[in-house]
Parts: structure tokens; sequence; C-alpha cells
């Protein structure tokens, strides 16, 4: 009578309560739909990439229904010294920082600090009467401007659809002028402040008239920025105080802490088999995450390890709540998670509100279906939130390499091969 009850309670509790705890193991891989004689073939083939010298190592983690089906480190985060990578390890998550972001700016959203198509202008004036880059001289890096038609607004940040492009990473057009400006992809910077930097970006030209083309560039580092100017804290005080602390994402930091220092995993360049170790990335020190700073990239500037990342997605999977906590309402996240492109594509894909989604046409390419948002890292960290399944997938390494894209592809085959 007692289990009658308590299944029939379950029938008519919301779905938002009934995954609104936190992530536990799962009792067996079948409790939740998985085969666990079909996970094997990712088991294998997880060390197996290791022992073909594909990667040095690699954490991989599978939620459904928040329960953990697979969870499991192998190789190494340290080849000289032969230290095993161990699943609590810490990686550089880069630009899997900006949906942490995105979840800050829609956080202040729903405190009515902004509407999405407000003008960047109304909050930093050097956004006001854009320019469009026109005709640019790669000589002499000078360069001609338009008028833009119309301002930039908060949804063309959160959409990359701003005309903002990449420093360092972009095309030849945005490196060089915005080197001229003295930005940087923001993973470490010294001798300047965040709101000075945006400043600065907002008086160099678009790349693009705003809202006609998807381009990867600083947007979320702006909206880092804005999220200070709206809170009234620092990007690190807001992300630690309003979204680490509350969902117990507790090894999620712009500066990891000493003690924790030595679970950084080390950064690899693989090629033809050999694994080097490196000293700078994108021209920083590559321990960037251990030196303590001032200037908090919401576009790249975080560290974390995978089942702490896995909260903040599980958070999004429940429709904004964890352990009884709500973040976020149901209709952001559904904004948050849907096409805020338009006929616009990233290849067969969409974008929402900080994530790409992926659509009708995309879904044809791998087993994600469509609605399963997702992003990545610059240094080979991948995710993606499968909402029709009830699946999040977390795999994380630290290198780069030949075999990258080919992991990535295979890792999504054989998590939706497993599934009964």
């Amino acid at each position: 009578m007692r289990k009658l009850k308590l299944f029939l309670v379950t029938l008519i509790l919301p779905t938002s309560f009934i995954f609104s705890q936190k992530i536990t193991t799962a009792v067996s891989p079948e409790s939740v739909g998985f085969s666990s004689e079909r996970l094997k073939r990712l088991d294998t083939s997880m060390s197996g990439w290791v022992n073909r010298l594909w990667i040095n190592g690699a954490v991989g983690l599978v939620i459904k229904d928040g329960k953990i089906v697979y969870y499991k480190a192998v190789g190494y985060k340290d080849l000289d010294a032969k230290t095993p990578m161990l699943k609590d390890d810490i990686f550089r998550i880069a630009s899997q920082t900006k949906a942490i972001t995105s979840v800050a700016v829609m956080m202040l959203y729903e405190e009515n600090k902004f509407l999405l198509d407000d003008p960047v202008s109304k909050y930093i004036p050097s956004f006001a009467n854009e320019k469009v880059l026109d005709q640019f001289n790669a000589n002499d890096t000078s360069y001609t401007t338009v008028p833009a038609k119309r301002d930039v607004t908060i949804r063309d940040l959160l959409t990359h659809t701003s005309g903002i492009g990449y420093a360092q990473i972009g095309s030849k057009e945005a490196n060089a002028i915005y080197a001229k400006a003295k930005l940087t992809t923001g993973f470490y910077v010294q001798d300047d402040k965040l709101l000075d930097a945006m400043t600065r970006l907002g008086s160099l030209p678009l790349l693009h008239q705003p809202g006609e083309k998807w381009t990867y560039g600083l947007n979320i580092d702006l909206l880092g920025c804005l999220v200070e100017i709206w809170s009234g804290m620092t990007l690190d005080e807001f992300f630690r105080k309003r979204i680490f602390e509350p969902l117990g994402m507790n090894d999620s930091y712009f500066t990891i802490p000493k003690q924790k220092a030595g679970r950084l995993v080390n950064h690899y360049i693989e090629g033809g088999g050999h694994f080097t170790k490196q000293s700078q990335l994108f021209g920083f020190d590559a321990n960037y995450p251990l030196k303590e700073k001032s200037y908090f990239s919401g576009g790249g500037g975080l560290s974390s390890t995978a089942y702490d990342y896995a909260i903040m997605l599980q958070m999004l999977l429940n429709n904004g709540v964890y352990n009884g906590k709500r973040f976020l309402s149901p209709n952001t996240i559904r904004m948050m998670t849907m096409n805020q492109i338009g006929d616009l594509n990233i290849e067969e894909n969409k974008f929402g509100l900080g994530f790409m989604v992926v659509s009708e046409a995309g879904s044809r390419l791998f087993p994600m279906p469509a609605g399963t948002y997702s992003w990545g890292g610059a240094f080979s960290t991948i995710y993606w939130v499968d909402p029709r399944e009830k699946v999040i997938t977390v795999l994380y390494r630290q290198m780069w390499g030949s075999h990258g894209g080919e992991i990535d592809n295979k890792f999504r085959v054989l998590v939706y091969q497993a599934m009964n």
C-alpha cells in the first residue's frame, strides 16, 4: 500500500519537482534506461583512446534522469610523473564559461535589470552610434566603416549575432583591429579593467551589421561586464554567491585555490602519437587558472570539474530548479534553449541564448534529437543536454590533437547506442 501511495504521488507531482534533487548514482544503468553491457563499449573506447595515444587522459560523465550511469577517468593528467587522471580533477573549461555567464544574465533579466532588446549603449555609452567594417587593408590594418543600421542589443550578444568578433582567435580583421586596442581572449589579463576593455571594444567597428550573421566573438565577455554593472558585484563574486555556492558547485573557479592546485590537469599537444606539455596557451601562461586576477572573462575564464559543471546543466534540465532551489523560471529556460537566430544557421543547427541548439535538420547528423543544446571549450571539453531523453553528457580533456573531432563524434554515438 505504501509503495502504491508513493507511485500515485509521483504521478501528480510536477516534473520540475521530480527532477529537482541532487545528482545521485543510479542503482543500475538499467534502472534509468541504459544497458550495462552496451556501456562497456564506451568504457573500452575511452581506455582505447589512451592506449592508442590519441589522448593523454579524459573524464567522461553520463547522467540520465539525474542519475549517474557512467563516470570514469582514464589516462594521465601528468604524463612525465605518470599521475593518473582522477574524476575530480580540474580542467580549463574556456568557452564553457559562456553558459554560466548566460545563466547569470538571465537571472538578472528575471530581476528586471534589463530587457533583451535593450541597446548595449544604454549601459556602456561607447556602444552608441556603432560603425560596421567596410574595407580592411591588411598591409597596414587601416579600415573604413559604414554606419550600423541599428544598435547592438543584449539579445545580439547572447546569440553571437552582434557583429563583434574574437581577439586572437577570430578573423584576420578582428585579430588585427582588436590587437591594436589591446584586447585579448581574456583568459588571463593583467593591468586592465574589464569595463575599460569593453568600453574600448564599443569604439571599434562591428564585423557585420547587427543581426545579419552569426559570428563567434567577445559577446559573452561583454555580457560578463554587464553582469557586473547590473549586479554591483564582480563576475567572480556573482558566480560564487548566486550560482556556485547555492548549487553546491565547489570546484569551479576563476582562480583555483592553492590547496586544490595539484588537481589542475596539464595541457598537451598531440602529434603523431607524441604529447608535448604546453607552458603557453594563446600567449598566456598555461597555469593561468592558478593566478590571482581581477579581470574576469565571462567568455572563457573558468576552470571546473566534469561533475561540478553537470550540476549546472542538471539545473537547466530541471527547468531551473536544483536541490529544491529555483534559479531560473521554466519559460526563461525555454527561451534560452530555442532557436533565437531565425533563418541563420551554425552549419545545420541553431543558437539560443547561450547555447547551440540541434535543429530538425541537424538531428540527422548524430543521434542527439532536435532540441538538444550544447557547447564546448577551446581546450577540448564538450557537453550536451538532451531534454527529450533527460540526458546530460560531459567529456573533458586538456589537449589539442589530430583525433579530437573524431573522439567527440564517437563519444556521442557511444552514449546513445547504450540506451535501451
